[in-house]
């Protein structure tokens, strides 16, 4: 048995799992140093394709999230960074598909679930996520993000509504309440 001279935790960042539906990359907080842990996430083609289902996209094109995870004391883990990607949606007015650029700044604390209560830190609005089974899910984390900065409401651009209408003004022919009027 060869001799280990690092005894070091070494991170543990496992993939999404693909019988979940759900993207997810775990990190044991154990394994985090005393001056943090730098952690890159880009997605597979397989996990785009569950993010597009998981967010009610069209597709993905390309997602990555860069964090520092770093401990902040009794028993608490800041994980900040940036989340970079390209969506398709569907165009609300035009029901063509077209591409969009999400980018969104991450910051976010994290607390064991034994360090109750979960209060807010200073400077911070919200309270802490939990730690869950010693572990944080940065993918979880990113694709909650990317949720969160998508357009509920996408538009592609120069798409206009009112394809029946001339010259600003609908005609009377053409409109739902035509009949309405002849009475």
């Amino acid at each position: 048995m060869p001799f280990k001279n690092d005894s070091r935790p070494k991170p543990r960042v496992a993939g999404a799992k693909p019988e979940s539906g759900r993207f997810s990359h775990m990190l044991a907080v154990e394994a985090v140093p005393d001056n943090g842990l730098d952690v890159k996430i880009c997605a597979s083609k397989a996990e785009r394709a569950a993010l597009a289902m998981q967010c009610g996209v069209a597709s993905v094109e390309s997602f990555e999230a860069d964090f520092h995870v770093r401990k902040e004391g009794r028993g608490r883990y800041g994980a900040c960074g940036k989340l970079k990607a390209w969506v398709a949606q569907i165009c609300v007015v035009s029901l063509e598909p077209f591409e969009s650029e999400i980018s969104a700044d991450i910051d976010v604390e994290f607390a064991l679930c034994g360090s109750l209560p979960l209060e807010p830190s200073a400077g911070r609005g919200d309270a802490p996520d939990p730690i869950v089974n010693g572990q944080i899910d940065l993918g979880a984390l990113a694709a909650e993000f990317l949720l969160l900065n998508l357009d509920p409401y996408p538009r592609k651009p120069g798409a206009v509504f009112g394809a029946g209408e001339s010259d600003g003004e609908a005609s009377e022919q053409e409109s739902p309440f035509a009949v309405l009027l002849r009475r």
